[in-house]
């Protein structure tokens, strides 16, 4: 199957994400980001936990302000108070978290499959009834029985769920049973499905593109892809996939994507990975001869996207395994036409102080690495 064109990005980064380990946001903090989602055109937003209390209550309070900009969620557990209290709160949009593997009903709820079908349909149609949108979970849905995710979907789609959440609560699926669980869905009932994918493989990207391709519309996201143990799908990978390799239009400002990464860095006191996808520092830049040789000649040699694109920055960088070609460049860039003839003796000395640096080699160094081997052969020719 193709990807719909009707797909709809939801960021839980608020919510999922905040709930990494070692992550507490104050109001203030939350604040930011829920900004700068909206100011990235994000339309589709799981704000937190009202349950939570305290400061996370008066977040998603006031939160509330911004309802005209973007569909703002609250997330619950399967209990009927905490429904009642977002419904309370004026929120227009409700998860309601609930299990569906046995593990998980029995391990952690000490729950029957009977009930969690009769609390589910109960919710869903008191949140109905106060005219909100709700959306629930299937959790820890890679590891349900096909035959009861299907009869649990088609009681929730009954009771008027607006959407059935497919939790991938462990991150255990591949991208191919991932898909199988929403193609089961989607055998008994036309309800919207929305991906919710683990990182603990490293596969909840390529999970959450198996889903949509499986037909359903929503997926979740979170920028710089935190949330529990190994977190999320990437919010800039997520959009950056679906808009170049499949054509298809999230909405998201993706010029925002390398300062939404810079702000949760500094909100959760994380060093960025330069060679993360889209937003690393390294995505842009070019070292080896081949690389920058190719780059500066045609940047669409090496680099599948325009680095503007997602506010990013191409860089050449020197160091050990630059050639000519970047050398040089390095040295323009400071003003400097360098002798060709000297380039060799450069680069040899380049490629010495690399090694000893452990890295780069920044402009300053050059430019004195250069003046060294220019003085040197003044010197020389008027012996």
């Amino acid at each position: 199957m193709t990807i719909r064109n009707d797909i709809i990005l939801e960021d839980t980064t608020l919510r999922d994400g905040e709930q990494a380990p070692g992550v507490a946001w104050s109001k203030d903090r939350k604040m930011r980001v829920l900004r700068a989602l909206i100011e990235a055109g994000i339309k589709s937003i799981e704000v937190g936990i009202p349950k939570m209390g305290g400061e996370e209550l008066e977040f998603i309070t006031e939160a509330l302000q911004y309802s005209d900009l973007a569909r703002l969620i609250a997330w619950n557990r399967g209990v009927r108070e905490d429904v009642q209290q977002s419904l309370d709160l004026g929120y227009a949009a409700v998860h309601i978290g609930l299990p569906t593997s046995d593990i998980h009903l029995g391990s952690s709820l000490g729950k029957s499959r009977e009930w969690v079908c009769r609390q589910a349909t109960d919710l869903i149609k008191m949140a109905k009834d106060a005219g909100a949108f709700v959306s629930i979970s299937a959790e820890d849905v890679g590891r349900t029985e096909r035959a009861f995710l299907q009869d649990y979907a088609g009681q929730v789609a009954e009771a008027g769920a607006d959407r059935l959440r497919l939790s991938d609560t462990i991150g255990i699926l591949t991208p191919e049973a991932y898909a199988d669980r929403v193609a089961w869905v989607k055998e008994v009932t036309d309800l919207d499905l929305q991906c919710h994918c683990h990182n603990d493989f490293g596969l909840a990207v390529a999970n959450t593109l198996a889903g949509l391709r499986a037909g359903a519309r929503y997926f979740h996201v979170c920028i710089n892809g935190i949330g529990e143990r190994a977190g999320m799908p990437d919010l800039g990978q997520s959009v950056m996939a679906l808009k170049n390799l499949y054509g298809r239009d999230t909405g998201v400002d993706c010029r925002k994507l390398s300062s939404l990464s810079a702000l949760v860095h500094e909100l959760t006191n994380t060093r960025p990975e330069p060679w993360r996808p889209i937003v690393g520092s390294n995505v842009f830049a070019h070292e080896s001869g081949i690389h920058s040789n190719g780059t500066l000649k045609d940047v669409r040699t090496f680099e599948p996207i325009d680095p503007a694109e997602v506010g990013g920055q191409r860089r050449i960088v020197v160091g050990k395994h630059s050639g000519r070609a970047g050398v040089a460049a390095g040295l323009i860039a400071q003003g400097i036409q360098p002798d060709q003839a000297l380039l060799p003796e450069v680069l040899n000395l380049v490629r010495a102080a690399s090694i000893r640096l452990g890295g780069e080699v920044d402009p300053e160094n050059l430019l004195k690495i250069y003046n060294k081997v220019r003085e040197t052969a003044l010197a020389d020719a008027n012996l």
